[in-house]
């Protein structure tokens, strides 16, 4: 299925495209585009959009990982949406895709000496 009856489907609201009625449209859904790889850096981004849980962040964090991304270029999704998605957003996200990564930044906070801001 080409891009224009995917972006068709979805204007229609087509409800095949998510109940499996139409073997085209689950074909649309299972096979994406988009690499592994990718779909999980962009779906991080939509976390931090949507201000996502931190279970969600895990699980995506480790799709991507599992996909071949680096957590440089993890982190990197998080600083290229705050132009789209205001740094409030990325503030708010930052902890919890830390912890993602397994990098508690409240315990290295607290362990920096008063008065070092460094």
């Amino acid at each position: 299925m080409d891009y224009t009856e995917r972006l068709r489907r979805l204007a229609i609201n087509d409800a095949s495209l998510v109940d499996g009625g139409e073997d085209t449209a689950v074909a649309a859904l299972l096979d994406p585009v988009l690499d592994p790889r990718t779909r999980a850096l962009v779906r991080l981004a939509a976390l931090v959009a949507v201000g996502g849980a931190v279970p969600s962040f895990g699980a995506q964090a480790d799709a991507a990982v599992n996909a071949g991304a680096t957590a440089e270029e993890i982190v990197d999704v998080l600083f290229s949406v705050v132009p789209v998605t205001g740094l409030p957003r990325a503030v708010a996200a930052g902890p919890k895709l830390a912890l993602a990564l397994g990098y508690d930044t409240t315990e290295e906070l607290e362990q920096q000496p008063v008065g070092d801001k460094a």
